[in-house]
């Protein structure tokens, strides 16, 4: 069930407190993309968000607090975590900290760390300080298919099974980033809007794990590291390299693709659009500005979906920015099938 939070505001989030308080969970808005919402301190709830997923209980859940007080009574924050709480909190930044143990080990998957965050949402915000508890909270969709940036996306994966808080579409479009802050110099786990430069501006020195590599190890830090994530039903192929290389390279694999009886479509920059014809085509943003791509990247893999696409082929953005964590995740969602042209 919908419900449009942006009418009669305060009202629904006291009821979705009340669901999250009684061990249910809800679809809550965030800036990045929707959350599955649940008590961080009820294993049954914690329980039931991996269930309803279908996400694999070695895949370690995000907990999202109103505030750095309640921060510091779930994980020890150092010096360098603080300045960052205070730089980038609310905001899509992830901190990976040595748990004070007061969470389920479910939540961490078995780990001695916990990830907290703040989100810079009105509704986010509200609805965990009126439940009274951190809430646990990975995307709102099926595990390993598109993460949702609407209310319409979250219900679409779970139709009435849950209460979903409608509070438009999410002003960034990909999730957090996620840095570990246990190591002598802390590393980027999963790229997002808050950029390496942006943290090493803040507190120096700052390394990133391999972003373009598929994760090689038993336990994964954070998640969206070790499985297939972000993924439509169709195969997915990247074209990277020079603009002209690249559209004339998937001109010929769609057209390819066309006489075996396949339905390709291509996600395609503003700036190239007009070299590819009458082919299905759907633009994902301008090569001057990643965020674009950020926020639509997600409803444009959930629409190839729902129009029965079997191919796309997808131009890549420049690796910089916010565009390094967009080739992150479209990197993924094509199980890293790369063209390089």
């Amino acid at each position: 069930m919908i419900i449009d939070i942006r009418d009669e505001y305060h009202n629904h989030i006291e009821e979705a407190a009340k669901i999250i308080e009684k061990g249910g969970l809800v679809g809550m808005p965030t800036e990045t993309v929707y959350g599955l919402a649940a008590n961080a301190f009820d294993e049954q709830a914690v329980a039931s968000i991996f269930e309803i997923k279908g996400r694999p209980q070695d895949n370690p859940l995000i907990v999202h607090v109103d505030g750095i007080l309640m921060a510091r009574e779930l994980g020890e924050l150092s010096e360098k975590a603080q300045v960052l709480a205070a730089e980038f909190w609310p905001g899509p930044l992830t901190m990976v900290v040595k748990s004070t143990g007061r969470v389920p080990v479910s939540v961490n998957a078995g780990l001695d760390t916990v990830g907290l965050r703040m989100p810079d949402c009105d509704a986010a915000l509200s609805l965990i300080t009126a439940a009274g508890v951190p809430i646990a909270a990975p995307s709102a969709n099926k595990s390993g298919s598109p993460s949702p940036t609407t209310a319409a996306h979250v219900a679409a994966d779970f139709e009435d099974s849950l209460t979903v808080l409608d509070a438009g579409e999410c002003r960034i479009g990909l999730e957090s980033t996620v840095i570990d802050m246990t190591r002598e110099v802390p590393v980027i786990l999963r790229p997002g809007a808050v950029t390496q430069e942006m943290i090493a501006a803040c507190i120096g020195e700052v390394d990133c794990a391999n972003a373009f590599t598929p994760f090689e190890g038993d336990k994964p830090a954070a998640p969206g590291m070790k499985y297939r994530h972000y993924a439509p039903k169709a195969d997915m192929t990247v074209v990277e390299g020079q603009p002209a290389s690249v559209t004339e390279a998937i001109k010929y694999l769609y057209d390819k693709d066309l006489k075996k009886g396949e339905k390709p479509l291509v996600l395609a920059l503003q700036e190239n659009k007009r070299y590819y014809g009458r082919r299905d085509l759907a633009v994902t943003g301008s090569i001057r500005d990643a965020s674009e791509t950020a926020k639509n990247i997600y409803a444009l893999l959930r629409r190839a979906d729902e129009e029965g696409y079997s191919k796309i082929y997808f131009e890549a953005v420049p690796k910089c920015g916010i565009g390094f964590a967009v080739m992150n995740r479209v990197y993924k969602a094509a199980a890293y099938n790369i063209v390089k042209v």
